[in-house]
């Protein structure tokens, strides 16, 4: 595959945790930390969407939404109007346990037909670990600009690619939204 970026959505406040999602420590690192590293073999064209000045101790490029308040979708609008590849690595702050591994499968099945490819099991789809083309720019913002703020509405109205993975490879994807999720991970890992 061709150069390739990866943004990584910081989103805001959590009203869940309580705090900022991705500076939420888990094995004493905090999870964007975790993210990073799984992103690092792969390349360093890490860019991060926040607006918030609690990430900058990492050294990499930060960009605020440019339109404020429309969830992941606007974070994807802004990651792709800022970037300068065609193909483009979005992943969601809160996904401690990504491993190198499962980004270079996404990566290396990716076909430049697709709009966008993510993972998905029988259960779950993994929007927010995906490969996403800087061409579905217009799309995303007509359905900014309707308020349809829907992952799946959006993957419904783009040539998409799902790469299916088993129940138990859901684990390494999981996003942690609250701090019983938190408890629950250390738990299992331990």
């Amino acid at each position: 595959m061709e150069a390739l970026t990866v943004f990584i959505l910081c989103g805001g406040k959590s009203s869940r945790m309580q705090s900022e999602k991705g500076l939420v420590l888990f094995q004493d690192k905090p999870f964007i930390d975790h993210i990073i590293q799984a992103i690092l073999p792969i390349t360093n064209q890490i860019k991060l969407i926040t607006a918030s000045k609690n990430y900058d101790y990492l050294e990499y490029e930060k960009i605020p939404d440019l339109i404020v308040d429309k969830g992941p979708l606007g974070g994807i609008y802004t990651a792709l109007s800022h970037s300068e590849t065609e193909f483009n690595l979005i992943l969601s702050c809160d996904i401690p346990l990504i491993s190198t591994e499962l980004l270079q499968e996404l990566i290396s099945k990716h076909t430049k037909e697709a709009g966008i490819t993510i993972f998905a099991s029988e259960s779950k789809t993994h929007p927010l670990i995906g490969i996403y083309s800087k061409n579905i720019v217009p799309v995303i913002k007509e359905a900014i600009d309707s308020d349809e703020l829907k992952m799946m509405d959006l993957l419904a109205k783009l040539p998409h690619q799902i790469i299916k993975i088993e129940e138990s490879e859901n684990f390494p994807l999981t996003n942690i939204n609250s701090m019983d999720e938190l408890d629950d991970l250390n738990i299992n890992l331990s």
